[in-house]
This record gives structure tokens, C-alpha cells and sequence, in this order.
């Protein structure tokens, strides 16, 4: 099995485990495909098209507002699904961007071909469906830390769900995400014990 097939294999077991047959079916959907740094995948008022695997690279998306007013929404990277998901599962115009930080290679499969392949791999259906409960899950915590967390228990949270963020994501996209100007986050940083 190469390593691309071997990372998918894995994360798709600690979502839910599914018979080789099934996985073999699921993983031949997903081809190749790399994007270059700063490259937008989805673009507000697109339907998402695909469900991206992360290989490699750092990619995030984000809401823009009428006065072009960014809001970091979510980072994906190597080991992660990523795409805008309510808009591929939904098939309405997309809300928000989907863009490489970094050069990034991906395996991508078709969401359209994704489907037809459930009707006859019923636990595939179960992996997405559960995938898609942790998905929610995850926004829902992160609802609670925008409303009630002040900033540096919003970047404690951060770093302890994903402690090599601040070894991949630059600076001053950490710093959208936690919703303070870029400008007081090193601040912010120098005042937290890591």
C-alpha cells in the first residue's frame, strides 16, 4: 500500500472502520491533485464540488465579509479532509473559501461519484455520517470558545487541540482565527507560557 493510501486508510479507521472492499471502492474515487500557494479552490457562490484529503500543505477556509473583512473559519493539513463541506453536501453555493496557505497536494475524489458509490457500500454512508458528527461536534466547541472564551483561552484551546499549529500556520492567520488583530498576537504569545 503506498503512503498516501496508508494515511487515508488510518484516518479513515479512527473515524470508522470499514472492510477492505469497501475502502479499496472509496479509494479509488480519489485522484491526485496539487494547488499552489495562496490558490483558492472554492470561491464564495461555488458549489463545493469535491472532498479534498489533505497530503501535504496547510490550506484554510474563510468567510468574507462586504468590507472585505476576513474571518478564518478552519485549518485543514496532512491527514485531514477538507473542502466546504455544507455547500458539497447540500449542493448550494458555497459561503465561504477554500485556500492553500502553502503549495499543497491532496488526493480528491468527485462528491457526486462519492454518492453513488453509497448506494451499493452502506458503511461508507456510516464513515461519512460519522465523519460529519465530529465535524459538528468541533463547531459547536468552537462556537462556545467565540462566545464565552476571552483570546488567550481561545489560543490555549487551539494549541491543545492541534500543538504543532503554531509550527505551520503563519502568524497571522492564528491570529484571524482568534478573532485579535495581528498586531497583538505576538503579544499574545509572549504572555502565555507554552
Amino acid at each position: 500500500m503506498n503512503v498516501h493510501k496508508q494515511l487515508l486508510y488510518q484516518v479513515i479507521r479512527g473515524i470508522h472502520p470499514i472492510s477492505e472492499t469497501d475502502f479499496e471502492a472509496f479509494y479509488l474515487l480519489f485522484k491526485p491533485f496539487s494547488a499552489k500557494r495562496k490558490e483558492i479552490l472554492t470561491y464564495a457562490g461555488n458549489v463545493e464540488k469535491h472532498l479534498y484529503f489533505v497530503i501535504d500543505g496547510l490550506q484554510r477556509m474563510y468567510y468574507l465579509d462586504e468590507q472585505n473583512r476576513e474571518a478564518t473559519i478552519i485549518f485543514s493539513y496532512a491527514g485531514s479532509f477538507g473542502g466546504v463541506l455544507d455547500s458539497m453536501m447540500q449542493k448550494n453555493p458555497s459561503k465561504y473559501y477554500y485556500e492553500t496557505i502553502t503549495p499543497s497536494t491532496f488526493l480528491r475524489a468527485n462528491f457526486q461519484q462519492i454518492e453513488s458509490l453509497i448506494e451499493n457500500h452502506p458503511e461508507i454512508e456510516i464513515l461519512l455520517k460519522k465523519g460529519l458528527t465530529l465535524a459538528f461536534s468541533g463547531v459547536l466547541d468552537r462556537l462556545v470558545e467565540l462566545q464565552c472564551y476571552s483570546s488567550e483561552e481561545k489560543f490555549r484551546q487551539l494549541l491543545k487541540r492541534s500543538p504543532h499549529i503554531l509550527q505551520i500556520v503563519p502568524h497571522k492567520y492564528l491570529a484571524n482565527y482568534i478573532g485579535i488583530d495581528a498586531s497583538n498576537f505576538s503579544k499574545l504569545l509572549n504572555s502565555i507560557k507554552l
